[in-house]
Order: C-alpha cells, then structure tokens, then sequence
C-alpha cells in the first residue's frame, strides 16, 4: 500500500471510463487513437465521459494528430479550440504539449486554459532539455507533467525522473508513466519519489472476421480487432497501490 499515490489511467471509450472509476481511479486521460499515442477524442466522447462519472476526474488529451508536437500555425488554432471545448464539456483538465523549432515549450495555447488542471504531455520527453522544460512548465503554472524519463520504459528512465521530482521541489507533480502495471508499481514508486502513475492498461479483443479486408487497429495481435481497457490489470494495479 502506498498513501497518497495519484492513480491515473488512459481510456479511449466510456467503458474504459466505468472501469477505472469501479476500480477506485483518481484521473483518466480521456484519449482517441492510442494505438498512435492518443489523439483528441471527439465531443461526444468528452460529454459522455463526463456524465459518466461522479469521483473520477476527466482529463481530455489534446494532441490533433500523430507524430511530433511541432505544430504549425493552424494546428495550434485547433488545440485552442479543443481546449476551449473541452472547457466547455466539463472536463476538470486537460493534457497538452508542443515545442517550438529548437525543442523547448510552445506556449501558443496558454492563455486557453482558464482555471482547469494541465497536465504537460510527453512532449518533455522529446524536448531539447526535460529539466529546463520542467521549469518552464512550472512557470508557466502547469499542474502536473507527464513523463517516462525519455526512455521507452518507466523503470529505464527513473532516474531522471527522479531528479525531476527533486527539482520540482513540490512546485509541479511529477507523473511517471511507460509501462505502469500492477507488477512494477511500486518499484517505480520507491525508485523515482513520484506521487503519481499514469498507465494504459490495455487488453487485445474481438475476432477480425472473415475475408482479405481488415480493419484491425495498429499493433493488434494476429486474431484479435483492438485494444481496450483491461478491467482487471486496472483493478490490480489500484489495488497494488491502494492496499
């Protein structure tokens, strides 16, 4: 058990909501397209999620398409947007990040936020420099930044994000992600100080049918349709934490 620790879980579908609310989930982050990192869910989407839940808060991804966070002018006006709409739907934060030509912070979209919780995306990750992006973040009034340390696996990259917390003094939640699972939850709460997880647990489902013609998403095991959130690998990793 471990007081105190954030649960955060990111769902693509309202019943990927229900299940990390029924499993004692304190945030989602509500995505579309996982299978390209997250994308911007649609209205709807955000609306249902919403309505969906009475103590899991709902953090909407803004990311407008797939690939790296240097956007151009007119993509930035859609994250604006988004963020606005998002706002509007209920959402109690959102997600976000983007860099300029030279690896540091765009801030294009700042003044958009209004009094939600942001949270600064893996877009750290891929920064020039994830400790001065990390104080960036932190005057810029970021509530939280998402990271993996800049490597593929939480557990390879805990030792920055270890100096992350310890810079950020408490100015800014450090939210270690990248693997997350019931398995290594705590490991990754003992070796980086973070107060926060976030993890995609998901599971491959549905048959793919018959015929040449496939529609099965990006990285999907032979046999199977999609991914979607694994309502037991979610319930054990609350209750690795929670106790």
């Amino acid at each position: 058990m471990c007081a105190g620790i954030s649960i955060e879980i990111s769902v693509e579908t309202v019943r990927g909501v229900r299940i990390a609310q029924r499993a004692g989930a304190d945030r989602i982050e509500l995505c579309a397209g996982l299978a390209d990192g997250g994308l911007t869910p649609s209205a709807a989407l955000i609306e249902q999620a919403v309505a969906a839940t009475t103590s899991t808060e709902v953090h909407v991804l803004i990311r407008p398409r797939p690939g790296d966070f240097r956007y151009s002018a007119d993509e930035i006006a859609v994250i604006r947007k988004d963020i606005s709409l998002a706002r509007q739907l209920g959402a109690d934060g959102v997600v976000v990040g983007a860099l300029d030509a030279a690896g540091r912070l765009d801030v294009g979209f700042i003044d958009a936020f209004g009094d939600i919780q942001t949270t600064l995306h893996r877009a750290i990750d891929v920064s020039a420099d994830s400790l001065q992006a990390l104080d960036e973040a932190i005057s810029l009034g970021f509530t939280r930044v998402l990271t993996s340390g800049r490597k593929r696996s939480v557990l390879d990259g805990a030792p920055l994000i270890k100096e992350m917390v310890q810079r950020a003094e408490e100015r800014i939640q450090v939210m270690a992600c990248g693997g997350v699972r019931a398995s290594n939850a705590l490991q990754v709460v003992e070796s980086t100080g973070v107060r926060d997880l976030h993890a995609a647990v998901r599971t491959p489902v549905g048959d793919v049918g018959d015929g040449d013609v496939s529609f099965a998403g990006v990285g999907v095991p032979d046999g199977f349709d999609r991914f979607e959130t694994d309502a037991d690998g979610v319930a054990a990793l609350c209750s690795v934490i929670r106790g």
